[in-house]
């Protein structure tokens, strides 16, 4: 697409914004329906809200150290539509094999699927898993959702440049990271987190947190939606909707998290509402840092690897590991 982005004036015409706006609106809707009959809703609709607030503060704050960077042309490192298109088709075809596989693997051989999070990332957790179930967590996305697309793509003769890992300014990158994940560290110290463990568990639990979510949930979330599907969203659609497509592709990744039911309309409906209010929130944030970078690893830095996963999550593996 030819469009781009220019600033305010732009961005206000854009239809599909407001399109965005409206589910949103509809989302927060079925989640206040659905909290007549589970009250926990209302406090995700509000505080799913709330974080949705912060941020577009962020977004700001990114604008602000990036104004004087080019928007980079995320479709000119995509192939030709119609290859775009089936290449599109066939990764999200093959994420979706991936993803209902490891919900069976993981129901047979563990009791709960394997899904892009442990049970207890982020909410609480309603129980405590082996380390051999954590271990094979992070082998199966890491071998199945970013080794093997990695590769396939890198086979198929797209540079590392062309799948957005590659730094086109590494000055900028770093300093995007280091504020963004300052801003993010702070909101996570509002809640429990790695600074209320001993000395011994932030050491051990956060080295241990940061390598098992790196490899399951970090890489393959920017490889499949980051990396590849990225520059084809914009090469077959217009940049607002790529764009979002990119951060609604987030919480479609994570639709089988612990928790959620499908043997029912009922459940169903709970289950998608309880994750796209979840995850749309950091889907906007991890799509807009890789659109204004075109470097899918910013989001990585400053937004995933190490916060939530770390300055958050420790606690989960310190649980599952025992370490005392």
């Amino acid at each position: 697409m030819s469009e781009r982005f220019s600033g305010i004036g732009w961005l206000v015409r854009q239809r599909a914004l407001y399109v965005a706006i409206l589910l949103w609106l509809l989302l927060c809707g079925a989640g206040i329906l659905i909290s007549r009959h589970t009250p926990s809703y209302r406090g995700l609709v509000v505080g799913s809200s709330k974080y949705l607030v912060l941020v577009v503060l962020m977004f700001g704050l990114v604008a602000l150290l990036t104004r004087k960077r080019p928007i980079i042309d995320l479709a000119q490192r995509a192939p030709e539509s119609s290859i775009a298109r089936r290449e599109t088709l066939a990764l999200w075809a093959y994420v979706a094999l991936v993803m209902v596989a490891g919900r069976l693997i993981g129901q047979h051989f563990f009791g709960e699927g394997i899904a892009l999070h442990l049970n207890g990332s982020l909410v609480g957790a309603t129980r405590v898993q082996s380390p051999i179930e954590v271990y094979t967590w992070a082998a199966y996305n890491g071998i199945l959702l970013a080794l093997i697309p990695y590769i396939a793509f890198r086979m198929r003769g797209y540079s590392n440049q062309q799948l957005n890992l590659k730094s086109e300014n590494l000055k900028s990158d770093v300093l995007v990271i280091v504020v963004v994940l300052a801003f993010s560290v702070g909101m996570d110290m509002m809640g429990p987190n790695i600074f209320q463990l001993t000395r011994h568990q932030q050491l051990v639990g956060g080295l241990m947190s940061f390598w098992f979510h790196l490899f399951g949930t970090d890489l393959p979330v920017m490889i499949v939606i980051y990396s590849i599907l990225m520059p084809r969203y914009f090469k077959l659609f217009s940049p607002m909707t790529a764009y979002l497509l990119g951060a609604v592709s987030y919480p479609t990744i994570h639709i089988f998290e612990s928790g959620t039911q499908y043997d029912s309309v009922t459940a169903t409906a709970m289950s998608l509402t309880f994750v796209y209010l979840l995850f749309i929130p950091a889907g906007l944030m991890k799509s807009f840092l890789t659109w204004r970078t075109g470097n899918a690893w910013v989001h990585v830095w400053a937004y995933h690897a190490i916060s939530p996963h770390v300055t958050v999550d420790t606690r989960l593996i310190v649980s599952d590991f025992e370490i005392k």
